[in-house]
């Protein structure tokens, strides 16, 4: 007697896998809850032990105790943390994808340099002391340092290797500008060696509030050029045929970049490593595609950057590492790492 074998799954039967798309989806919700729990920590803990029911009465039934007022400046500096963290991962996106460069950081074009060498000169020859006069000759020195490595590397026809290289010029250029007057003004190096190491410490609503407004813009501005920043990736010949204009995507990358970093490092002083790190990390998973790449580099780079400003308050207690630092010092070993990597994430 022949027994018949079941019927073989059909294509239209067979339960299909789950998309791509619906993965990353679940992965960006699982960041967002990732980044709560970081915030929640970051209000939660710090140099200052606080009880569960002292926080909870600072953040909900503020009465001007001592407690209460370290929970607002740790909300402030929280807040201060995700704007920033956001800002650097979306201008070292952004960045990486102008210059084709996986390895590409705020710093590659002379933002953080620029932002550096104006600081330095308001205290050292403008006398100016607070950090109100700071964000406003940092983001200064940022914005005017992006426009002169457009004109240098981009007033004959911008390319990748053009702005690289301007970049780093100005960068070397403006370092040894800054060297120079801290080792001849002790004033000013006394003044620069907190603003210079990156730190979340001085956050405070005013500085938020002067802030804000740029990064919301060019937070938008980054978003808004996942799609020509996709075209470009193919290389500028499909870029032109797919009706991208590169010089505009270009030009548009430039002041992104040059406005999310330059709000960032004048908040908080340069730091390092976060706009490298998180958005070459996300690459591996999400693959090329900035739709995806920049809206989970706005996330993690939050967590990567809170988390770090947690880990430096425990470390230290009673006292605290400023969050430059230990980014710098988890930092390094990974970038070594996708250095020595035989095929990094392509763009």
């Amino acid at each position: 007697m022949l027994v018949e074998s079941p019927p073989e799954p059909s294509a239209e039967t067979a339960p299909a896998p789950p998309s791509r798309r619906a993965v990353r989806a679940f992965g960006l919700l699982l960041s967002v809850a990732v980044l709560v729990l970081v915030a929640l920590a970051s209000i939660a803990i710090g140099a200052k032990e606080l009880t569960f029911g002292q926080v909870w009465h600072g953040l909900f039934e503020d009465s001007g105790t001592y407690g209460d007022v370290v929970v607002a400046e740790r909300v402030s500096r929280t807040l201060l943390g995700l704007l920033a963290g956001a800002a650097l991962g979306l201008a070292g996106a952004v960045l990486q994808a102008l210059t084709r460069n996986p390895l590409a950081d705020p710093g590659l074009l002379g933002i953080n340099a620029g932002a550096s060498a104006a600081v330095v000169t308001a205290i050292t020859y403008f006398g100016v002391t607070s950090l109100s006069g700071y964000v406003w000759f940092a983001f200064f020195g940022a914005a005017a340092v992006g426009a002169l490595v457009w004109f240098l590397g981009g007033s004959r026809g911008a390319t990748p290797v053009r702005l690289a290289l301007a970049g780093t010029a100005i960068s070397a250029a403006l370092y040894g500008y800054l060297q120079a007057v801290m080792i001849m003004d002790e004033a000013a190096l006394g003044k620069m060696r907190f603003w210079t190491v990156g730190s979340l410490s001085s956050a405070t609503n005013s500085t938020i509030t002067q802030v804000l407004p740029f990064l919301l813009a060019g937070t938008l501005l980054a978003l808004a050029l996942a799609r020509p920043l996709n075209a470009m990736a193919m290389g500028d010949d499909t870029a032109k045929a797919l009706g991208a204009d590169l010089n505009r995507t270009r030009a548009l990358s430039m002041l992104a970049a040059t406005v999310l970093c330059g709000a960032a490092t004048a908040a908080c002083g340069p730091i390092v490593f976060v706009g490298l790190m998180v958005p070459h990390v996300v690459r591996s998973f999400t693959g090329p595609d900035l739709r995806w790449i920049l809206p989970y580099a706005a996330i993690l780079s939050p967590v990567l950057l809170l988390g770090a400003d947690v880990l430096g308050r425990i470390v230290a207690r009673p006292s605290e590492l400023q969050v430059g630092i230990v980014t710098a010092i988890l930092g390094g070993p990974v970038f070594i790492f996708l250095v020595r990597r035989r095929r990094t994430a392509q763009l």
